[in-house]
């Protein structure tokens, strides 16, 4: 399995750390960027960088995208079919999030998530199979079915 991460100037730091963590554990995991401190680089860039390599093969790789709130990176991410990113908020919501929703993208907030819970909850993420439950595959199937450009 390959990981691609990528961070903006508020989680450049969180986002080194994973990386260094993650090698030791041999993860495969791939940095999109931010490769250095910018104050003025935005979100959006690094999300959207996670979110093309993840489409290259949705099932088999992961991404990991931080930002301040985490939410931002979350929002982009959201903005594509067959994404599905969550926003890590403790372990049991992580893995019922990959587990039944599927997410293969976690959101982290690093202004809010230290480097030891961010550990737990990457842990957790890697770790938890999705269920191939018929009811969870038919939810995730009507998910990945909803237009993004339909205007109610």
């Amino acid at each position: 399995m390959r990981i691609f991460i990528g961070a903006d100037h508020r989680g450049f730091e969180l986002k080194e750390k994973v990386i260094d963590y993650l090698h030791e554990k041999n993860v495969r995991i791939e940095d999109l960027g931010a490769y250095e401190y910018d104050a003025n680089d935005d979100y959006p860039d690094f999300a959207k960088k996670v979110v093309e390599a993840v489409l290259q093969a949705p099932d088999e790789r992961l991404g990991i995208v931080i930002c301040g709130s985490g939410v931002g990176a979350d929002i982009v991410a959201n903005r594509h079919k067959k994404i599905r990113c969550g926003l890590a908020i403790n372990k049991d919501q992580v893995q019922h999030a990959r587990e039944k929703d599927h997410i293969n993208i976690l959101s982290l907030a690093s202004d809010y998530t230290d480097f030891n819970n961010a550990v737990g909850l990457l842990n957790v993420f890697i770790e938890t199979v999705p269920t191939t439950e018929e009811k969870y595959l038919r939810r995730i199937k009507k998910t990945d079915e909803v237009d993004i450009h339909t205007h109610a």
